[in-house]
């Protein structure tokens, strides 16, 4: 298969600048049959710098955080750097933890298109790097995160207990792990209680209309109402594998990508658009906390005032406004 000249540049910039892949190296690419031109591409880039470089590719998967195939997961664990464009997450997935166990940098693109792929990723880093260290400086040390928002969003996180992470896009440590496209700085709170009205972008919605809205209460860490039915019936259906796990309230995040300027519909890079924050119901293992679930769902939300124990946080502002 040929590649598309276009997703060469972004995929320069992911095992180049990103992963900083090193002659010496092994390089997995993981894909999935939706996503190989991404794959392909990142291959082409990754085989310019290193002999060591494979595609390994495998039906697409059941649902976000489902394993890959046992051979899939082998590979990840015996490379030094992975990426993994693929249609469903790999991020919440023990084989994306064994890998970084075992010292493989990654950095997971779940649901990665061409465009998402082009535009997230031109983008400087090291710049978004810098904004993740002015965000985390300002929130690390609190005990409580207060969110409000015109919308109706009021929610405070318990985060005393809990290790902040930047998503920064730079993986050049060993065991270190990043999404791509990135710019992020999120916990799994302990707890919280209050209300989140998400406006911006959440699955299976995508991009939400003007005037639509998707409505979260939540008290003592789970969610204990839903307004849409959709979503209502997705974490239903995981309550009936797992219990209140599908309920709880697994992470707060805080959008640094200042590149992201529109949001387009794709949660993977609209939670990373700057002077939003993203909360999403499910599991949490993977980001510092205790709940296994077979779900992670994030939604966007946009134009909100973010407090660390009363002090209002400075949030990063796109590159220029829409």
């Amino acid at each position: 298969m040929e590649d598309d000249a276009s997703l060469l540049a972004p995929a320069r910039t992911a095992v180049e600048q990103c992963l900083a892949l090193d002659a010496s190296e092994s390089c997995v690419i993981v894909t999935d049959d939706k996503r190989q031109p991404i794959g392909q591409a990142l291959y082409e880039v990754a085989s310019d710098i290193t002999d060591d470089a494979v595609v390994v590719r495998y039906p697409v998967g059941e649902t976000h955080g489902s394993e890959p195939p046992s051979p899939v997961a082998t590979a990840m664990a015996d490379a030094d750097v992975v990426l993994a464009p693929t249609t469903k997450s790999l991020s919440h997935t023990r084989a994306r933890g064994d890998a970084n166990e075992a010292g493989a940098r990654v950095a997971t693109l779940p649901g990665i298109t061409p465009d998402v792929f082009t535009t997230g990723l031109d983008a400087d880093y090291e710049e978004i790097e810098a904004r993740c260290e002015d965000v985390l400086a300002q929130v690390e040390a609190a005990d409580e995160i207060r969110v409000t928002g015109d919308g109706g969003t009021d929610i405070t996180f318990d985060v005393a207990d809990r290790r902040w992470n930047a998503d920064t896009g730079i993986v050049h440590d060993a065991g270190a792990m990043s999404n791509l496209p990135a710019g992020e700085v999120f916990v799994s709170p302990e707890s919280a209680t209050g209300t989140y009205v998400v406006d911006g972008t959440m699955m299976p919605h995508g991009l939400l209309d003007d005037d639509q809205t998707l409505s979260f209460e939540v008290e003592d860490g789970l969610v204990t109402d839903i307004s849409d039915d959709d979503i209502r019936e997705t974490v239903e259906t995981a309550a009936d594998e797992v219990g209140d796990a599908a309920y709880n309230l697994a992470e707060l995040g805080i959008g640094t990508n200042v590149a992201v300027t529109d949001l387009v519909g794709s949660v993977l890079l609209d939670e990373k658009a700057a002077g939003t924050i993203h909360i999403a119901i499910g599991d949490d293992a993977g980001i510092g906390g205790d709940v296994e679930a077979p779900i992670h769902l994030d939604g966007i939300v946009r134009d909100v005032d973010v407090f660390a124990d009363g002090t209002e946080v400075t949030l990063p502002e796109p590159a220029e406004s829409t």
